[in-house]
Formats: C-alpha cells, sequence, structure tokens
C-alpha cells in the first residue's frame, strides 16, 4: 500500500469524520463580495470574509464553480477543471484562501463537475476539429443523427434546460470554434452534415462519455490536484447522471419518474457506483480522507448507495427543498432519511436552501403549493408575497434542522433572512432556463443575487460597483451591518443556533417525543430528544401551545409567557 498523501494545507483540527454533522456554508463564488470593483465577486473576497464565516460558526465552505468558465451555466459550463477563472483570480489566490480558511478551523469543499465540460475545454475544441470516430470525439458523446442526411436528432432527449438534449455541429475543422450550429430545440438542423452531440443541460455543457478510461483518469488527476492543495472535500454536480445506456434503439428517459431498478437510460444506472468506488480509493490516499457528497437527483432508496462508505460518503436529501411547511411532512422526510442514513452507514445532509431554488424564507412565505416559476414570472407579485411569515417559518424549520443528526447546509445570505430576488429585468437574466425555455421560466438567477455586506453604497458593500445581477432596493435592511448586533436579527439568531449546536451536538442519537400540547396540537407539533435530554420542539400550527417544561436555550421567534407561539421551534434541556 502506498503512503498517505500529504496536502499542501490542514486545519487545526484532523477528525476524519467531521463531515458527519458539519455545518457547511454554500459559498457562490461570483456573488459572494467582489475585490477588484468589476461586479463580479472573486476569491479575494471569500478570503476577506473568512473571520465572519468563523463569527458564524460554520466548520466547512462549500464552494461553488470558480473555475475558468463561458458562464453559460453560472459557472457550471467548465472549460479547465484544474485552475481558477481568471475574473475571479489566481490559484495562488485559491491556495490563500484554503490556508485562510484552515487557520480558522473551516474546511474547504469544492464543486466538481464531471457530467459535461464546457464547449470551450480544450477536449471539445479538440472533437469539432476532428473527424466522426476520432479519439478527440470518443471523449464525448458523438451520434449520427435520423432522418434524410441525419438531420434530425438520434434520440427524443430532453435537456434538463429545455429543447432537446441533442445539438448538430459541422463535421471536422469546420467546427473548431465551438458549438456554432443551430440548436435542435428550434427545429434547425446545425451544421451542415454534422453529426450531433449529447448534452443533458445547455448545449455549451457537452456530456462526456464515462466509458472513455481517459474522461475517468482525468478526473482522477483532478481529485488529487485540489486534494495536494488542501482541499478537505467534493461536491459532486450530477452524480447521478454520468453512466448512461447509449445502446440503440434509444430507449425514453425520465429524469421525474426513475425506476429503482437502475434502468433509465441516462440517470442512476447501476454501472455509476463503480466509478465512485473508484473515486473513494483516490479519496482514501490522504489523511484524514476527502470528504464527498453526491448531488444525486435520484428515488431515495437508490440514493442511499451513493452515500456508502464503499463511495462517495454521502449524498443529498433534497426532500426539504420540496416540502410544504407542514409537521407531517417534515416528520416523515426526517425518519426516512434518517434510516436510510443508518443503512448506508453515512450520516444525512440537510438543505433548506441553495444556488437552484427559490430561497426558503420565500417558498414559506407564499400559500402552500404556488407555483414558484409562475410567482416569478409575475416578478413576486402573484400570488401575495407574506415575507414576515416567510422569514419566521424559516427561522423555525432551520432551528429545526440545526438539532438534527447530520450535516446542515446554509446557503449564503440565508443567514440574513433574505427573500428571493423575483422582479430581475427580463434583459438582465442569465440563467440559460430563460432562453431554452423561450422566456416563460426566468430560473435561478433570483437567489444568486450577490449578497448585501452594508446598508447603502452602489452594492450594498458588495463591491464598488453595481454588481453582475441587479439587487432589490430594499436589500440594505438585510445587510450584515444592518443585522449585526441586533439581538432580535437573523443573523444573531443563526450564530446563536449554531454555537449552541456545537456545544449540543454529541452522537447522532435521535428519540421522537410524543408531544402532547392540547387538544390538535399533536398534529402540528416535532418534537424529539437528543443525547443528555436536550429537546427540539416545533410548533409547525398558527395557535400557540403550552411551552413544555425545561430551560429554552434557543429559539427562533420571540416567546410568550407560558407558551410556545405558532410557526416557531425552541431548543430545551
Amino acid at each position: 500500500m502506498s503512503p498517505l498523501r500529504t496536502p499542501a494545507s490542514t486545519p487545526r483540527t484532523t477528525d476524519p469524520d467531521w463531515w458527519r454533522d458539519a455545518v457547511v456554508y454554500q459559498v457562490y463564488p461570483r456573488s459572494f463580495a467582489d475585490t477588484n470593483g468589476d461586479g463580479l465577486g472573486d476569491v479575494a473576497g471569500i478570503t476577506t470574509r473568512v473571520p465572519y464565516l468563523a463569527e458564524l460558526g460554520v466548520d466547512a465552505i462549500w464552494l461553488s464553480p470558480f473555475f475558468p468558465s463561458p458562464l453559460a451555466d453560472g459557472g457550471y459550463d467548465v472549460a479547465d477543471y484544474r485552475d481558477v477563472d481568471p475574473k475571479l483570480g489566481t490559484l495562488e489566490e485559491l491556495d490563500v484562501l484554503v490556508r485562510t480558511a484552515h487557520e480558522h478551523d473551516i474546511r474547504v469543499i469544492v464543486d466538481i463537475v464531471p457530467n459535461h465540460t464546457s464547449d470551450q475545454h480544450e477536449w471539445f475544441r479538440a472533437a469539432l476539429a476532428s473527424p466522426p470516430g476520432s479519439p478527440e470525439r470518443a471523449r464525448y458523446v458523438f451520434r449520427d443523427g435520423t432522418g434524410p442526411d441525419g438531420a434530425l436528432p438520434p434520440s427524443d432527449w430532453v435537456s434538463n434546460f429545455g429543447g432537446s438534449a441533442w445539438t448538430r455541429v459541422p463535421d471536422g475543422a469546420d467546427g473548431a470554434d465551438g458549438a456554432d450550429g443551430a440548436d435542435a430545440s428550434d427545429g434547425g438542423a446545425g451544421g451542415a452534415g454534422g453529426q450531433w452531440y449529447l448534452h443533458l443541460f445547455a448545449p455549451e455543457q457537452p456530456d462526456l462519455d464515462w466509458e472513455n478510461p481517459e474522461v475517468r483518469e482525468d478526473f482522477e488527476r483532478t481529485l488529487r490536484f485540489w486534494s495536494d492543495r488542501g482541499v478537505d472535500g467534493f461536491r459532486v454536480d450530477v452524480a447521478h447522471g454520468l453512466a448512461k445506456d447509449l445502446s440503440t434503439p434509444y430507449r425514453p428517459s425520465d429524469e421525474k419518474a426513475l425506476p429503482l431498478d437502475g434502468s433509465d437510460p441516462l440517470y442512476d444506472r447501476d454501472e455509476v457506483h463503480e466509478i465512485f468506488a473508484t473515486w473513494r480509493t483516490v479519496l482514501d490516499e490522504y489523511d484524514p480522507p476527502r470528504a464527498a457528497v453526491a448531488e444525486a437527483w435520484a428515488p431515495a432508496p437508490r440514493r442511499v448507495l451513493y452515500a456508502r462508505p464503499t463511495e462517495l460518503g454521502q449524498a443529498f436529501n433534497f426532500d426539504l427543498l420540496e416540502a410544504p411547511f407542514d409537521a407531517a411532512a417534515f416528520r416523515g422526510i426526517i425518519q426516512r432519511n434518517l434510516a436510510m442514513s443508518e443503512q448506508s452507514g453515512a450520516s444525512s445532509t440537510w438543505v433548506l436552501s441553495n444556488h437552484d431554488v427559490v430561497r426558503h424564507a420565500t417558498r414559506y412565505g407564499l400559500p402552500t403549493g404556488a407555483d414558484t416559476d409562475a410567482w416569478l414570472m409575475s416578478d413576486g407579485t402573484v400570488p401575495a408575497l407574506d415575507a414576515e411569515r416567510g422569514l419566521r417559518r424559516a427561522r423555525a424549520a432551520t432551528l429545526l434542522v440545526l438539532a438534527l443528526p447530520g450535516s446542515s447546509y446554509v446557503y449564503q445570505g440565508e443567514e440574513l433572512g433574505l427573500q428571493e430576488a423575483a422582479a430581475i429585468p427580463h434583459d438582465q437574466l442569465q440563467d440559460p432556463k430563460w432562453l431554452r425555455t423561450g422566456h416563460t421560466v426566468k430560473g435561478r438567477d433570483g437567489c444568486r443575487v450577490p449578497i448585501p455586506w452594508t446598508t447603502s453604497g452602489p452594492s450594498f458593500g458588495f463591491g464598488s460597483v453595481a454588481p453582475h445581477l441587479p439587487q432589490p432596493a430594499d436589500f440594505g435592511a438585510s445587510s450584515v451591518e444592518a443585522e449585526d448586533g441586533d439581538p432580535a436579527s437573523t443573523l444573531t439568531f443563526y450564530r446563536t443556533a449554531i454555537a449552541a449546536r456545537r456545544r449540543l451536538q454529541q452522537g447522532e442519537a435521535l428519540s421522537w417525543i410524543d408531544a402532547d400540547g392540547g387538544s390538535g396540537a399533536r398534529s402540528r407539533l416535532v418534537a424529539f430528544a437528543r443525547h443528555d435530554g436536550w429537546r427540539s420542539v416545533t410548533n409547525f400550527g398558527v395557535d400557540p401551545v403550552p411551552m413544555p417544561s425545561g430551560t429554552v436555550l434557543v429559539a427562533s421567534g420571540p416567546l410568550e409567557d407560558g407558551v410556545l407561539p405558532g410557526e416557531t421551534t425552541v431548543w430545551l434541556a
């Protein structure tokens, strides 16, 4: 056995299981802090805010992609996996960020995007300059079209961003400048006489062929490259999409209705687990082993496979992203996911917001079942948003989640109680969903707006000029400057709750309490006990219930004498 590899930088503490109960803060680099005045967040900006994150109390930072990228999909179209986008900084600045985080005992998780590259990646440019059947094209999924002269896509597969999942390009050197052929979604034939390539997302994101050993070897080099530089773990984008059945005739695929036997041609195939078993071997070359978490939109019974200790070790549980603010829904999701974690040997992950969904302070302020896409298209006017109620519920849900065994993921700005930026002008939208859906779905820009640090200024302290996405005019009231030191603010609440969690969290045991808060209250209370008898009780209802006995440790909102108010969580000793 080869000796364990020693990275360039390490945290002060070396617990190999740190990830099991970590509070992980997701940074969307382009919207966190801008130090050079170009309106775009950068690596140096993140470094300047590490003390803020240390005061918040987080255990790790998850960095969304910072790699060189044309930004066809917010950085998830990667042109070079082993470098930093010059617009965001340099490798040396990334090294400084990692060292600074480690000095504050904060780990760093890097976002890896293995399903697809950018169409500006050197491999894809070489593929377009090479003929069909060449080794350069074999790294991707190129296929001949159907119909007269191959003018129709090879299959009816649909992109996640709308339209066909295939785009046609010229064969040979004529296509070397990028994927310039007409997009099949609008009926165009693309480059004359050319093959088609597969892209489960935007046309600028061609899918790699993971049957190709060269692809596998290159990503193993990428894992080692960042691990050697001190990175502590990886978030794996579209982990369920790497293995594909490309045999003909092509079978239909439906990501929203995946079978439990791994037989969908594009998603959650059994073969993907052999890939991640190999990755685990690479990650275990380090001391401590590098952590990993899968973004796997797979049925719950199969999601557990990605979290096995022989594979990535953890998988995102996104169930709460889609759940209403409801006691039965939350309790059922918690029970199922804790059971699956016990089955896999991993710990669960808890997520209420991220870079792909409407912020939970907003979701909880809309009527139950509201179509958030339609709400965004109305610029946040229909149906009416009850922002006060949404934030009250968001804080209650957050405190409940922080009490659970497992890792809690916090998306930048949720500690400020930020609402979704719904009224971004159409001509400033950047999400490819806007274009690919014929301007019928705004997409995810509203949660990616740069966060506010100060009460005023051209970008509320994000930088010295207007940011790349416009901020709401009232953002200053929710800034760090406005909330710092205010005992009633959401920022103070998060700091208090995370600090209490750090003091209290021991082990992963949980026992349910059959809470009785009076007539009919049992159906709207979620209560459980952790080790040493501390308890979390959430009142999902509107009306107050009698306060359970015990000393209050943390509350998500103001308390009243003798009662637990509606839509409030409390921790009790």
